[in-house]
């Protein structure tokens, strides 16, 4: 592991520096502690990547909750985090009642929201008014482990752009690991497997290529076995050079909000840690 970069626990003093504090820390008595179980980032600003654990919203994350209650005026909203979210009547994209909230978003409706600030204490407030913002009302939510997400996407979106072009669905990564998949039964029923595949070998180098092969066969069914070793030459030689250019091509018509998410998310540390990014 490189000199800047270090595995750390909760606790770990990382730098009496206390401006360079970043997520994943706290500062107590000016000097910079970790606030997280993970890799440990000291060049530029000191922030720590979390290896596993709940998610933690912050400001400009989109990510897809779960109604759980109901109170005057506020939507309480299950994001798969020790903090609650709060989507406030005022916050809904169109004008309506208090006594009308059920009608429009009721207890277990899912919805794709963005976090629209989070306070020192933890309060956490969510919006709906974007254009690309909107109740889940088709396809299936599937959930991955929060710091899996930057692997699921992938450098410039070409994971999921990929997901994307061999599967035929629509598919929208959450900053919480929850994932709105929508599209034909059986192009959901591959992207689910191929997203829970990609979440159990993110620490396994060649993932790309071992997701495009594994999305081809199930395609095309059971690869043939004549002559092995000519089809794994011809499998080696032409595909990753085709794959390049569909991840191009698909990155260019990635959605805003996952482009957004991919690159203002900090994946790299991960990634290079685990050796994702071959």
């Amino acid at each position: 592991m490189e000199m800047d970069k270090k595995l750390v626990i909760p606790g770990d003093f990382l730098s009496d520096d206390a401006k360079q504090a970043d997520e994943g820390t706290y500062v107590e008595n000016g000097k910079v502690f970790s606030s997280v179980f993970g890799i440990a980032s000291l060049k530029d600003h000191i922030r720590v990547v979390p290896l596993s654990g709940k998610y933690i919203p912050r400001a400009g994350d989109m990510v897809i909750g779960v109604i759980k209650e109901i109170a005057f005026s506020n939507w309480i909203v299950d994001i798969r985090s020790p903090y609650e979210g709060l989507l406030h009547i005022s916050e809904f994209p169109r004008r309506i009642e208090s006594s009308d909230m059920p009608k429009y978003l009721n207890i277990g409706d899912s919805i794709m929201t963005l976090v629209r600030d989070v306070d020192a204490n933890m309060k956490v407030e969510l919006t709906l008014n974007d254009q690309r913002l909107r109740p889940v009302k088709e396809g299936r939510v599937i959930e991955v482990t929060p710091s899996k997400v930057p692997r699921l996407i992938g450098r410039g979106g070409s994971m999921i752009a990929m997901l994307k072009n061999e599967t035929g669905c629509n598919i929208f990564i959450g900053q919480n690991g929850r994932v709105w998949i929508t599209g034909k039964d059986k192009g959901m029923d591959l992207a689910a497997r191929a997203i829970l595949k990609i979440e159990r070998e993110t620490h396994i180098s060649g993932l790309t290529d071992r997701i495009t092969k594994f999305l081809k066969e199930e395609k095309g069914g059971k690869p043939k076995e004549k002559e092995p070793e000519k089809e794994e030459q011809e499998k080696k030689e032409p595909e990753p050079a085709e794959q390049e250019e569909k991840m191009e091509d698909e990155k260019e018509s990635l959605p805003a909000e996952e482009e957004k998410t991919a690159e203002n998310k900090p994946g790299g540390i991960l990634d290079e840690l685990l050796g994702n990014d071959k």
